[in-house]
């Protein structure tokens, strides 16, 4: 039957489209749902202004408060949140009293931009911690140290590498401030921020990780790791080195007052293996430490006792506390002294010495490559250097004097030790065809100065070599290339000897360089290679060590007394002269006719040191008076009548002289502070010297009507 008319009406409906007539719109479907919805205002709460604001509260220019800033923080516009730092960099600036109520909030709020995405937002964030850091105390950065390293190490893994780059920028920084907190658990395995900041170094560097074994082969990180341009690597080289200084000495991240006194004083530990006891060597580096001037008043505060003493006295500190007694408040679990007992018995640096020498190996092949690509270009004939590249040099220069200098100090004799001792002096063979390192046509100030700075690190690191070669020769084969090894070290001694002589005497190795004189940072780094020139037992060298022994007293005794550098000239000769008063010592100082002279002539002209010195320099005063008190009681090298007579002669100078028309005046002493122990140890000097009627009697007058007139009389021998 055919289909009904309906039927197909129906089915041509489905799909047939509705013709819209003019101004009529479309037709809603039946089922449609009406959202439309009509007011007379809109609420913003936020922006209301019926809502009471705290106008106390300090804004910026563009009247945002503290609150309003940290929010705009987390903007998800880059410069809002840069505009927003600037924000905070002026609030604080105008009202530091938020630095106090409001640090906390302030730090885990800024913090957490270390990884931004945005360089300009990083570039910010770094320039504001490095103006918030020196407004605040240390010990108020302290308890913030691990939100920073946290988000800082976590911005080191980072996938982009300039984030990463930037993120060791922000490590210089926290190093600078606070860098025991950075360092802290560097040699531990574990989730220690140290460990993980040094992780964070050898990522970037490719330089493996410390996780390999003991003895194996180091392991890689990652095949896909980005090749750093050199402005970078400088970044990263630099930070590195600045972090191992901290974290390889054992001073290097001391803030407290006794370690900052002792800044001032050399670092003697390369004579410290050559006494037969520790103690004895403890005894011989304190002898002349000060311990009258005002420097080191809060570390020997020592009193005459009194019977009945008031609390001005005592300054309202009563001796009540005791902090060594503080430690026994807690009783001792029965596990902490098994682990004190364990301990006893095992060396203090044993695993830290393993683990640098396991260090060391890791960036070895680094710290070589990096000389050998750069070399070309920093020591080029045409006379152009770069000073990226110089740098680059002189930072891993740096890294191998702080990784086996620890090592070879440590007095420690394994394969693992003697190991570390072929590496140093294979890296030292690369560098020795270009030492001495000089400049060729360039006289820039800034270039010279690093061109010095890798030579004395160059000089350091082979002192350190000569220092422990009779140790490291114990593991070595006795082989056809032993004896070769023993020239190139004699051959590279007898280099760096004239490279030192050249530099006490004020010599320049070049003639397109100026001679200038040695700072007091350069001399106390050379002080050590020095030493290991003029203690050495090789025969073959005597002649040298004679050479740098008469150049390092001549130095001494040209040095102005009022210079920088004088004050350490002094010490260090001094203690080379009391070594030869030493019994416990067993070095190899040999001094000649030529060199006993020069050391007399050295000891006569301290008198004129002190009268220069006056009361400019107590420390320094102090520090000749101890040491001529010591020779005195020693009897060492003065015992010839006409030193010990010029002596007398000199000194009596030093507390009053007659003037041709002036009279008699009073000398240097009475510039002394009379609540200055020096001047009782001029006394004790002027007792020690023997009955002179001429010095006594200068004396006499100076300390005439003072207070210590009384002690000079009980002291001086009828």
């Amino acid at each position: 039957m055919p289909k009904s008319a309906k039927k197909r009406k129906d089915k041509a409906a489905d799909f047939s489209k509705a013709k819209l007539k003019l101004g009529k719109g479309k037709q809603l479907p039946s089922n449609a749902i009406d959202t439309s919805f009509k007011a007379r205002s809109i609420a913003l709460p936020s922006q209301s202004i019926t809502i009471d604001k705290d106008v106390s509260a300090p804004t910026t220019k563009r009247r945002l408060t503290f609150d309003d800033l940290t929010a705009h923080l987390k903007h998800y516009n880059a410069g809002t949140r840069k505009d927003a730092i600037a924000g905070l960099r002026e609030l604080l600036d105008a009202h530091q009293a938020l630095l106090e109520t409001s640090l906390t909030p302030l730090i885990n709020a800024t913090v957490r931009l270390v990884g931004d995405e945005d360089a300009g937002v990083r570039r910010s964030l770094l320039d504001f911690f490095a103006w918030l850091f020196p407004r605040i105390p240390k010990d108020d950065i302290a308890p913030h140290a691990s939100a920073l390293l946290l988000f800082t190490t976590s911005a080191q893994t980072h996938i982009f590498p300039e984030i990463r780059v930037d993120a060791i920028r922000f490590l210089n920084l926290y190093l600078e401030h606070i860098p025991a907190a950075v360092v802290a658990g560097w040699n531990e395995k574990g989730s220690e921020h140290g460990s993980r900041v040094l992780e964070g170094y050898l990522g970037i560097l490719s330089a493996g990780t410390k996780f390999g074994e003991s003895e194996g082969p180091i392991k890689a990180t990652s095949t896909a790791s980005v090749v750093l341009t050199s402005s970078s690597k400088l970044v990263v080289l630099q930070s590195l080195s600045t972090f191992l200084r901290y974290a390889a000495s054992p001073r290097g991240c001391s803030h407290s007052s006794q370690e900052a006194e002792y800044a001032s004083f050399i670092d003697t530990w390369y004579m410290a293996s050559w006494f037969r006891t520790r103690q004895a060597y403890t005894v011989f580096d304190g002898l002349l430490q000060p311990r009258q001037t005002e420097n080191s008043s809060h570390r020997h505060a020592h009193k005459i006792w009194e019977a009945e003493v008031n609390d001005v006295q005592l300054n309202d500190q009563p001796p009540t506390h005791y902090p060594l007694v503080d430690a026994f408040s807690t009783p001792w679990t029965f596990e902490q002294l098994s682990d004190m007992t364990s301990d006893a018995h095992r060396s203090p640096n044993e695993g830290n010495t393993a683990f640098i020498i396991h260090l060391a190996r890791t960036l070895h092949s680094t710290l070589i490559s990096t000389f050998l690509d750069c070399a070309p270009s920093v020591f080029s004939p045409n006379g152009t250097v770069d000073e990226t590249q110089t740098k680059l040099i002189v930072a891993g220069a740096e890294i191998a004097s702080h990784l086996y200098g620890s090592i070879l100090r440590s007095e420690k004799d394994s394969p693992s030790w003697s190991a570390a001792y072929v590496d140093l002096k294979s890296m030292l063979g690369y560098m020795a065809p270009y030492f001495p390192f000089r400049l060729v046509g360039s006289r820039e100030l800034k270039v010279e100065q690093l061109f010095q700075a890798l030579n004395l690190t160059f000089c350091e690191l082979t002192s350190l070599l000569v220092l422990t070669s009779e140790s490291a020769a114990q593991h070595r084969n006795k082989s056809s290339t032993a004896g070769d090894s023993k020239y190139n070290i004699q051959l590279q001694v007898e280099r760096v000897s004239e490279y030192v002589v050249q530099l006490l005497k004020g010599e320049s190795g070049s003639a397109s360089q100026l001679s200038r004189p040695l700072t007091a940072t350069a001399y106390a780094a050379l002080l050590p290679t020095i030493w290991a020139l003029v203690n050495n037992s090789n025969p073959n060298l005597r002649t040298s060590s004679s050479e740098v022994l008469r150049a390092t007293l001549d130095h001494a005794s040209r040095a102005s007394s009022k210079s920088a550098t004088k004050q350490t000239t002094i010490e260090f000769v001094a203690r080379l002269v009391l070594l030869s008063t030493e019994h416990q010592f067993t070095g190899h100082l040999a001094a000649d006719d030529e060199i006993t002279q020069s050391v007399t002539e050295w000891i006569n002209h301290l008198p004129k040191c002190l009268w220069e010195l006056g009361s400019s320099n107590l420390t320094t005063t102090e520090m000749i008076f101890r040491f001529l008190i010591i020779l005195c009681q020693r009897r060492a090298r003065l015992s010839n009548p006409q030193t010990v007579s010029q002596l007398r002669s000199q000194l009596a100078l030093y507390f009053t002289f007659t003037h041709a028309t002036r009279g008699r005046i009073p000398g240097p002493y009475s510039k002394i502070p009379s609540s200055s122990g020096v001047r009782r140890l001029a006394l004790d000097l002027a007792a020690l010297t023997g009955d002179d009627q001429s010095l006594w009697s200068a004396v006499d007058l100076a300390t005439s009507g003072t207070e210590d007139a009384l002690y000079w009389k009980n002291i001086r021998t009828p």
